[in-house]
C-alpha cells in the first residue's frame, strides 16, 4: 500500500470523530441556509447512490482491478472509504431530523435509530467487528442512510414535495434491499425467489405503514399558536392559549396558526387535522410555499364543534402522505370551570 494512503488510513482510524464532526457541521450549515445548499445536498445524494453501486459491484470491480493492474486494492482503504461516507451522510442529515422530529411521537424511534447508526459509524469496534462482517446488517445500515439522505436532499435539489420524496426514497430503498436480502438468503430455488420478493415488498409495506414515524426532513414549524383572534392584515395570531371555556370556543371559534419553514421553490400541501379526545373531527388543507426564512404563515379557523366540546383537543400538522410536522394542543373546560390565567 502506498505510504500516503497508509498515513491517511491511520489518521482516520486515530481520529474517527473528525469526519463525523465535519458532516455534522455541514448539516448545520445546510440547515441554517437550507434553500442555498442545493449543491451540497446534491453531492451527498450522488455520493450515496454511487457508493451503493460500488458496494453491489465491489467484488467484481476489485477482481477486475487486480487483473488489469496486477495490484490489489487495500481492503482497509475500501472499508474506511465506506465508513467515511456513512459518517458524512448520517451527520449531514441528523440536524434536519433533530429539528423536525416530534419527540413525543413515534418519530422518536426513527430519529433514535439514525442517531444510533451515526454513533456506530464513528465507533470502530462496533463498526468493524459487529456491522461490517455481517453483510446483511452492513447493507441495511447503508440502505437506511441512503433513505434518510434522499428524504433530506430531494426537496432541496428537485423541489419534490415531502410526499413525492418519501415515495421515491422508499421505492429506492425497496429496490436496494433486494440484493441485500439475496446476500443473506441465496436464491437457489423459485420458492426462495418468491420469498425474497415477498420480503422486499414487506419492507416497503412496513415503511409505508410507519410513514407517520418518519419526520419530514425539510419541513418544520418556526411558530405556532392556538388563538381566539387573528390579525388578518398582518397575518399574526392573538395570544397563544392552552385552555379556554366552551362558551369562548363557540363565541369566536378557534384559530390554529402555524408558520412552516420549507426550501425555496417548494410548493407543498399540508393539513391541519383537528382531533377531539383522540378522534379526528376535521381535516383542512393548506397550500404553503417555501423560501421564507420565518416560515410560510397559514392558519385554519374552526367554528363548528360537537355538542359538548369539553375535553382535550389537538391540531396535528400533517403532510399529504401522513407525516407529522408538529402538534398544537389545547383544552376546553366547562363554563363553570374558569380557564386558568395564561
Amino acid at each position: 500500500m502506498p505510504y500516503y494512503l497508509q498515513r491517511i488510513i491511520e489518521l482516520i482510524k486515530r481520529y474517527p470523530g473528525v469526519i463525523a464532526i465535519g458532516g455534522f457541521a455541514s448539516g448545520i450549515g445546510s440547515f441554517i441556509m437550507v434553500d442555498r445548499q442545493a449543491s451540497l445536498a446534491s453531492w451527498i445524494a450522488v455520493i450515496m447512490l454511487v457508493s451503493w453501486v460500488w458496494l453491489m459491484l465491489e467484488n467484481t470491480f476489485t477482481q477486475w482491478f487486480s487483473r488489469a493492474f496486477k495490484r490489489n486494492i487495500p481492503e482497509g482503504l475500501l472499508r474506511y472509504a465506506t465508513q467515511m461516507i456513512h459518517q458524512e451522510s448520517l451527520f449531514f442529515v441528523l440536524p434536519f431530523f433533530y429539528i423536525t422530529t416530534t419527540w413525543n411521537s413515534g418519530q422518536l424511534v426513527f430519529t433514535g435509530i439514525l442517531t444510533v447508526a451515526g454513533l456506530i459509524s464513528i465507533i470502530d469496534p462496533l463498526y468493524y467487528k459487529w456491522v461490517a462482517p455481517r453483510r446483511w446488517l452492513f447493507m441495511t445500515m447503508h440502505t437506511l442512510t441512503l433513505f434518510a439522505a434522499m428524504l433530506t436532499a430531494l426537496p432541496i435539489i428537485l423541489h419534490l414535495t415531502t410526499a413525492e420524496s418519501f415515495k421515491l426514497a422508499l421505492g429506492t430503498a425497496m429496490l436496494l434491499s433486494f440484493p441485500s436480502l439475496a446476500t443473506s438468503f441465496p436464491i437457489n430455488s423459485w420458492k426462495r425467489g418468491v420469498m425474497l420478493v415477498v420480503m422486499t415488498l414487506a419492507v416497503g409495506g412496513a415503511g409505508w405503514l410507519l410513514r407517520s414515524w418518519v419526520p419530514p426532513a425539510t419541513l418544520w414549524m418556526t411558530e405556532s399558536a392556538i388563538a381566539t383572534n387573528l390579525d388578518n392584515q398582518n397575518r399574526t395570531p392573538g395570544d397563544d392559549i392552552k385552555t379556554l371555556t366552551a362558551s369562548q370556543m363557540r363565541g369566536t371559534g378557534v384559530y390554529a396558526y402555524t408558520a412552516i419553514n420549507a426550501p425555496r421553490g417548494l410548493d407543498e400541501r399540508i393539513y391541519h387535522v383537528w382531533r377531539f379526545n383522540g378522534q379526528e373531527v376535521d381535516r383542512i388543507p393548506l397550500d404553503i410555499h417555501g423560501g421564507r426564512k420565518e416560515g410560510y404563515r397559514a392558519w385554519t379557523h374552526k367554528q363548528n364543534f360537537p355538542g359538548s366540546p369539553v375535553g382535550k383537543w389537538q391540531v396535528r400538522v400533517m403532510t399529504e402522505d401522513g407525516q407529522m410536522i408538529g402538534v398544537l394542543r389545547f383544552e376546553v373546560t366547562d363554563d363553570g370551570t374558569p380557564a386558568p390565567a395564561q
